[in-house]
């Protein structure tokens, strides 16, 4: 299998702010790569770069083998990208935007392909109306279409379900898992954690510009092997030798983290012994949010979630 997208130390300054500070990632041909981070962690700059729509200061970006500015015209060609801005033309209908679309990339009598992607998408029965008159959720199902109307085997999908309605997000998903099992490349970034855990194989976390994990997803689950314990408190406030497992307290409600099934009498034990009623209680497995969570803290180091 080879190389679909090459980040190589990747470095990008915006005056002051260090946006990304040496990103090196590989990420494979077929991939569903999830690339997560808080906001301003430098997921956007990145796929800005890789996009052509920024210049590194240092370092070098590749789509199956062709440097985005060396090459950038074929570059170009391979990549189709889904911004987060619902970006538009309000002049053409929507079946008019793709064609044009289309164009750009010197593609012509496009419409079978058109015409399945606006399927897929469910904007059949808006293809000939004008953008201006489309709901948000419509306008990016129109943005999510023109990133594959020339047929890209590398999709970037930078925020893809921002804002969308549930129907539309089971929908999108249901087509971009059809488009990797043909063998094109996606990679997704969202802050939608469930969305990632579910669909990406291997997942890159971003914090202030650096890798600071990079992992198959499963893996990165398997690492954090500990539970979750939510309980909401009746009486009482939470007993000083809880306190190191808090993970956070939204009012009476607590979670703390447990190293596994073992340590659950212990804790209500506790409870017990402090007089704290609990109204409530449950216990999750380890999840992506977890994970996330924990390596934004800096609870967890760098080495430990790489391979």
């Amino acid at each position: 299998m080879g190389t679909a997208v090459h980040f190589d130390r990747v470095a990008k300054r915006f005056g002051s702010l260090q946006a990304l500070a040496g990103v090196s990632l590989e990420i494979a041909e077929g991939e569903f790569f999830g690339l997560l981070g808080p906001n301003g962690a430098g997921k956007t700059t990145l796929i800005s770069c890789l996009a052509g729509l920024a210049r590194p200061d240092a370092g070098s970006v590749r789509v199956l083998g062709r440097d985005v500015v060396a090459d950038y015209r074929e570059a170009r060609r391979l990549l189709g990208v889904v911004p987060q801005e619902l970006v538009f033309d309000p002049f053409f209908s929507v079946r008019e935007t793709l064609r044009i679309q289309s164009g750009y990339f010197g593609i012509r009598n496009n419409d079978a392909w058109i015409d399945e992607i606006l399927e897929n998408l469910d904007l059949t029965a808006k293809a000939d109306t004008n953008m201006r008159r489309l709901s948000g959720g419509m306008k990016r199902r129109v943005l999510v279409a023109q990133a594959l109307v020339h047929r890209p085997p590398v999709i970037v999908l930078d925020e893809p379900t921002a804002g969308v309605d549930v129907e539309l997000r089971q929908g999108l998903w249901e087509f971009i898992r059809r488009l990797n099992g043909e063998g094109h490349t996606i990679i997704l970034t969202t802050h939608y954690l469930e969305e990632a855990e579910t669909l990406c194989g291997r997942i890159g976390m971003l914090k202030q510009g650096q890798l600071v994990a990079l992992d198959e997803t499963a893996s990165l689950l398997r690492q954090f092997s500990g539970h979750t314990l939510t309980l909401r408190l009746g009486q009482g406030g939470l007993p000083a030798a809880l306190v190191p497992r808090l993970l956070s307290r939204e009012g009476a409600v607590c979670r703390l983290r447990l190293a596994g099934f073992a340590e659950l009498e212990q804790v209500l034990a506790d409870l017990r012994q402090a007089g704290c009623g609990v109204a409530d209680l449950k216990l999750d497995e380890p999840d992506l949010e977890e994970v996330f969570v924990r390596l934004m803290r800096g609870e967890v180091s760098r080495e430990a979630v790489q391979p």
